[in-house]
Formats: structure tokens, C-alpha cells, sequence
């Protein structure tokens, strides 16, 4: 995985709701930034030292910008904070290279898109990139408000079926079960040219997601998760292994209470890292040897199986020794 740094600076700032503000940053100089696939997302290194993942909302084939829309969260650590309050046009800004655990199947024979909230974001990327292909698509769009749907225009702009539901207006949350019954992956086997179902949103939306897809036989459904779900550690799991780490050529123990990170970090081993809960794929590391604890949000039930890779922020191990590339 890339940790290449790049230098960008803050072109626009613009208000989409009372609590969202929509950011444009452009290149310093003339190179224009990486590519990057819809539903990618950048790491910002904030004024503030922190260091925080933010999607990607407009069209993969632009590189002269990175459009993002941050959420003033009001359990703010310090990220959101810090956006809508020091952020000014004109700041320079270190940004990550874009890195994508939301991936759109771009060979669908149709694809929905679920949005709750802040999480339109990634997927109005995904619904420009569909409609630049010629892709069957439609959206689902909720919020608690009408006021407080940022992009909205955008959304209806795409051209496909989009169904709204804002809480205040229909006086209860949406029933994903009920919505999802009608839609072209109920009873299809699956397949890459089939329906994939994307949800992005607020914990409790996508919880509810996750069991509505498992109750409807809906086999190709992804979630892309702004908070981490809590992952107890498997049965298995070891309190003490050791590891080696290849590249480093250094061996270090990790002892009972102490967690992989911290093992790295007291060896001055230094993985790239973001959010530190397993959610933003920052510190996906390649596994040569031993079997992963995965207690992560990010890997999908057969990357897990298949131990090749680890987020070392919230993992741990089962066998004896890991080797990581590292």
C-alpha cells in the first residue's frame, strides 16, 4: 500500500447544509493528483496534527480536483472540528494518495445505491461513474431532514430513479427491508453481472442494511463504515505471539494487554495509519506467515480467509508467530 504524500491546497469551501461543508481542493503545481476509481477516499493531514479519511464525491476522471463533504459531527475528536473551523481557501494541505475498500462493480447489470446522510458521498461518485458507463442504477437517499440532505441537487441531477425518505416528514426511519423487497436482486443467484447493493451511512442504517440483505438472499451487498463496529477478539486468539518483521529484519513479542500496534510502535516500527479503528485501510499490511485475528471493518469474509493481508491498528493474531511485510 502507498503512503505517498501530495501537496494540495484548499480552491474552494462552500456550505451544503447548516452541519456539511462541501471542500474543492486543487494540485500545488502543475501535476495533477493520482488517479482514483469512485468510492475512494483521502487521508487530510489537518492543522491540527490529526489525521483524518475523507471520501471522494466527484467524478473519477477529474484529477485536476478532490471533492469531499465533511460532516461537523457533534462527537467531533477533532477532525470534523478542525475542517469547519481552521480550514480557509487558500490553505495548503499534505492529502494521502486515494485508496479504495468501496469498490463499484462496474460490470452490474444494475446497481443500488443506499445512502444515509454524510455517506451520499462516496456514492455520488459511484452514481456519475454508472451513468458515464450507460449502467442501470437507482438510489435510495435518506436523511432526518429535507435541510439536511447535502448534494441533493446532484443526486437527482444523475438521471437514474432516486427515492427519498427524510425522517421528519415521514415520522419513523426507513424500512430497508420493506424497500430493498422491491428491488431486481430479491431471488437472483449471484454473479458479477447481477444487482450489487451499496449502503453507506450512520451505523444503525447499515446494521439494518446488513440484516435486510442477509433476510432477502441479497449475496452481493457492500458497506462502506464511518465509525467501527466493535470486534471482540476470536476464541483462538492468542494473548502472546511473536513477529517477525521481514523487511525491518527485527523480531518483537507481543505480550498480553498489548496490542500489535503498540508492539510495532515500541519496536520504532512506524505503520502508516489513520484512523487507528480499523475502518480506513490505512494500515493494511501484507501477512507472509501465521493467521490473522481480523478485527477490522474493512476486509471482506473472503480476504479474511484468505490471511493475505492485515489491518495491524485492531488485529491480532491466532497462531504462534506472524511474519508481516513490514
Amino acid at each position: 500500500m502507498s503512503d505517498a504524500t501530495f501537496n494540495a491546497f484548499v480552491h474552494t469551501l462552500a456550505f451544503e447544509t447548516e452541519d456539511i461543508t462541501r471542500i474543492e481542493l486543487r494540485p500545488v503545481g502543475v501535476a495533477p493528483f493520482p488517479a482514483f476509481e469512485a468510492g475512494a477516499h483521502i487521508d487530510l493531514h489537518l492543522p491540527n496534527g490529526l489525521l483524518r479519511s475523507y471520501s471522494l464525491l466527484n467524478a473519477q476522471d477529474e484529477q485536476h480536483r478532490y471533492v469531499l463533504g465533511v460532516l461537523k459531527d457533534r462527537a467531533s475528536r477533532g477532525g470534523s472540528r478542525c475542517v469547519h473551523e481552521q480550514l480557509r481557501v487558500g490553505m495548503k494541505l499534505v492529502i494521502s494518495a486515494p485508496r479504495n475498500n468501496f469498490k463499484l462493480h462496474e460490470d452490474a447489470g444494475h446497481s443500488v445505491l443506499i445512502a444515509g446522510g454524510i455517506g451520499v458521498t462516496p456514492l455520488l461518485s459511484m452514481g456519475q461513474r454508472l451513468r458515464a458507463l450507460g449502467r442501470s442504477f437507482e438510489i435510495f437517499y435518506f436523511a432526518r431532514s429535507r435541510s439536511s440532505a447535502a448534494f441533493l441537487a446532484e443526486i437527482q441531477a444523475l438521471g437514474a430513479a432516486v427515492h427519498l425518505h427524510f425522517d421528519d416528514e415521514q415520522g419513523q426511519p426507513p424500512d430497508l427491508a420493506a424497500l430493498l423487497s422491491t428491488t431486481p436482486g430479491v431471488g437472483s443467484a449471484p454473479g458479477s453481472a447481477g444487482t450489487h447493493y451499496y449502503a453507506c451511512g450512520p451505523a444503525p442504517m447499515l446494521d439494518s442494511f446488513e440484516a435486510a440483505c442477509a433476510a432477502l438472499g441479497l449475496h452481493q451487498a457492500h458497506v462502506e463504515r464511518f465509525a467501527a463496529v466493535e470486534v471482540a477478539a476470536a476464541n483462538d486468539a492468542r494473548q502472546s505471539y511473536s513477529v517477525e518483521l521481514r523487511r525491518s529484519g527485527k523480531t518483537l513479542q507481543v505480550t498480553p494487554g498489548q496490542s500489535l500496534l503498540a508492539a510495532l510502535r515500541a519496536a520504532k516500527v512506524e505503520p502508516a495509519t489513520s484512523c487507528e479503528e480499523g475502518i480506513c485501510g490505512c494500515c493494511e499490511t501484507s501477512v507472509l506467515e501465521g493467521t490473522p485475528d481480523h478485527r477490522d471493518s474493512v476486509l471482506s469474509s473472503a480476504e479474511r480467509a484468505a490471511n493475505k493481508v492485515m489491518m495491524v491498528c485492531v488485529s491480532g493474531c491466532k497462531s504462534e508467530r506472524l511474519v508481516l511485510d513490514l
